[in-house]
């Protein structure tokens, strides 16, 4: 009889693979229960170590939670995560909760197939992380703006709008940055850093753009000043702001639109016409990539427009979507994929390397194989090499545990 690899794995870590795919898809113990005919406290002891899956279960399983049989039985990374945050609502609906937990899984499982990325090519990611700045001694505002000028400067931003934040942060300063179809709909962002990640940010990808590079400011932010805090962001408003929320929307503030920037534009505009319009708020938002509200109250806080100016534009019922229209504002550029591009770069590489199968191309990628093999003509040009490595592909481990269930 030959060996059965599922002896060979540590069942508590095997447990926790199933648990985690189990949330990310979206299930509860119930479902999976029904999936592999056992009662819920079989799969709890399953999920916990307690008792080993047998190959016919762990099939079933892979196959309900969209999985290969590889992605339980291959050794893969390590990422445990400190408990994260809530940014906004303290109580949240029992569904809204599991929601939430799927989408944190989510993230996480994407982060842990970055750094398997990284082990099969034998790369890693360069980081170029600031040291985290202080924040005590001046007023909140204060802190903010210059913490805001040293990252521009140190970045080589000028005082100009920010092209392509996702680019700059990915590239420049060496985060992992996904955008995602988080739920709730509320949840802006997932911030995370763990080692030997790093920071990680998901970007609720449901969300317009300039709301997008809003939450990766802020959590950008949250990062410099206390990068290890993994936290939950919301699109709620607080009833009462944490101090260090009102930091880290300050230094958004100040990033995204710096002081020097924003006096020089709005006093060229007045000398020129001799006022400052809404249509005048639009365009200048659209240049520095945020929303009008937004850079409405960038103003109002600069004392360059009245207290309220915001309020009462709503209660006018300004359209904004239609008046960007009739401006002709094209829409703010953006890098939609879900992965990074080096991510991206990673995962052909090592297909184009023979690491991993096109099947597992495509499942790094979350596309079918037809979409994964026009990915990997697109890109494979891109890479610097091509070098020979043969792996074991997942139909072959498929069938080994099938022939097991056999023996």
């Amino acid at each position: 009889m030959s060996t059965n690899i599922l002896d060979t794995i540590d069942a508590r870590e095997l447990g926790k693979e199933l648990q985690a795919a189990r949330k990310s898809r979206g299930m509860t113990q119930e479902e999976a229960a029904r999936v592999i005919d056992v009662t819920r406290t079989t799969v709890t002891a399953i999920e916990k170590g307690e008792r080993r899956v047998k190959a016919n279960e762990l099939i079933r399983l892979a196959q309900a939670y969209g999985r290969q049989i590889s992605d339980f039985v291959r050794p893969r990374p390590s990422l445990e995560l400190m408990s994260i945050r809530l940014r906004g609502p303290a109580w949240l609906s029992e569904g809204d909760q599991q929601q939430l937990e799927q989408s944190v899984e989510t993230l996480r499982e994407y982060a842990r197939d970055y750094l398997e990325l990284e082990q099969i090519t034998d790369t890693s990611l360069t980081r170029k992380y600031p040291p985290e700045y202080p924040t005590a001694g001046n007023s909140v505002q204060q802190v903010a703006e210059s913490i805001a000028i040293q990252e521009r400067n140190r970045l080589g931003l000028g005082d100009g709008p920010v092209p392509m934040l996702r680019d700059i942060l990915e590239q420049d300063v060496g985060m992992r940055i996904f955008y995602l179809l988080l739920q709730p709909s509320s949840v802006s962002a997932v911030y995370f850093y763990a080692e030997p990640l790093g920071a990680c940010i998901g970007v609720n990808a449901q969300h317009p753009e300039e709301r997008r590079r809003w939450s990766l400011a802020h959590d950008y932010g949250h990062f410099l000043v206390a990068r290890h805090k993994s936290r939950v962001s919301f699109l709620s408003v607080y009833q009462r702001v944490p101090e260090e929320e009102r930091l880290v929307d300050a230094f958004a503030m100040c990033f995204l639109m710096p002081t020097s920037s924003v006096i020089r534009r709005v006093n060229d505009i007045k000398q020129a016409t001799g006022k400052f319009t809404p249509a005048d708020l639009m365009v200048q938002a659209h240049y520095y990539g945020v929303s009008v509200e937004a850079f409405t109250r960038r103003l109002e806080g600069m004392k360059l427009l009245a207290t309220g100016v915001w309020e009462h534009l709503k209660e006018r019922g300004l359209k904004v979507h239609e008046a960007r229209q009739q401006l002709e504002l094209e829409r703010i550029p953006s890098r939609d994929n879900p992965l990074p591009v080096r991510y991206q770069l990673l995962a052909v590489d090592a297909f184009s390397r023979d690491r991993i199968t096109e099947g597992q191309l495509a499942r790094f990628l979350h596309v079918d194989r037809l979409e994964a093999r026009r990915i990997a003509e697109t890109l494979r040009e891109q890479l610097p090499y091509v070098a020979n490595a043969k792996g074991e592909s997942d139909d072959a481990m498929q069938s080994s545990i099938v022939q097991e269930m056999h023996d």
